[in-house]
């Protein structure tokens, strides 16, 4: 399928690994001009071709440091992907997330999203563009960790309030969200994931695989970042022109609402 992506620009954030990494290369194969941000530029990003920013996009002044060098370097904007986030505190239960945890929580993920969805508005605007925001099915299945998984919600709310305002202007609104998905997250030796295996006594696959049934996973697998890449260029492309507001899950089937 043609996306007719050919020739438009976008901005990614969060683009140095994972969803980020994923989509920055599916939209540059599908010819799109690209600006990504992270707080570090790895060699993986760097080798994509996109032009790489350096910031801090829980901070105001990273996002404008961002959306400026975008401006500059595009001479506008047609799509952007808010896929920045993270710091939800993931190994604290709510008696120990303090404010600061929360505050993390909010300005990386909700605040980061609003910014730069608030500085790159008027270029979408003008170009008819689209927006696609990662939240996460936690903002739909809220669970014991993270307690500040809440802030999901907020992100998914914000979607569709923007969908709601700016949608006879020409600029779609859809949020995508995953659930378990196949990153560094899950694969670093020292990472959390990891270290929850080793007190369970078992190696990492062996506590995914865990997961996944306990979690009722229709598919029988976590998800990749490839799989979510595609999805969000679907989105963001003319081939979706009538789809807005919406709330799109890639979860194999582990959310069982209707």
């Amino acid at each position: 399928m043609d996306l007719k992506l050919t020739g438009k620009t976008a901005v990614v954030t969060g683009a140095s690994r994972g969803i980020g990494l994923a989509t920055v290369r599916t939209l540059i194969d599908e010819g799109v001009r690209v600006v990504g941000a992270a707080r570090t530029i790895t060699p993986e990003f760097r080798d994509t071709g996109a032009h790489p920013v350096a910031a801090d996009l829980s901070t105001p002044e990273g996002v404008t440091l961002l959306i400026d060098t975008a401006l500059t370097e595009l001479g506008g904007i047609d799509l952007l992907v808010n896929n920045v986030g993270g710091g939800n505190g993931t190994t604290v239960g709510f008696d120990q997330a303090d404010d600061a945890v929360w505050m993390r929580a909010f300005e990386l993920n909700l605040l980061a999203t609003v910014r730069a969805t608030r500085a790159a508005l008027p270029s979408l605007i003008e170009r008819r563009g689209a927006i696609v925001n990662i939240s996460s099915i936690s903002g739909l299945v809220p669970g014991a960790f993270p307690v500040t998984g809440a802030v999901s919600a907020a992100i998914t709310a914000f979607g569709k309030s923007v969908s709601e305002e700016f949608g006879p202007r020409g600029v779609r609104v859809n949020t995508v969200s995953p659930s378990m998905v196949n990153t560094t997250a899950f694969r670093d030796p020292n990472g959390e994931f990891a270290q929850w295996a080793a007190a369970a006594d078992v190696t990492v696959d062996e506590l995914i695989q865990r997961l996944i049934k306990d979690e009722r996973v229709t598919a029988g697998r976590i998800t990749e970042p490839e799989e979510v890449a595609a999805l969000i260029a679907f989105l963001l492309s003319d081939v979706a022109g009538n789809i807005t507001g919406g709330n799109h899950l890639i979860d194999g089937g582990m959310n069982k609402t209707v």
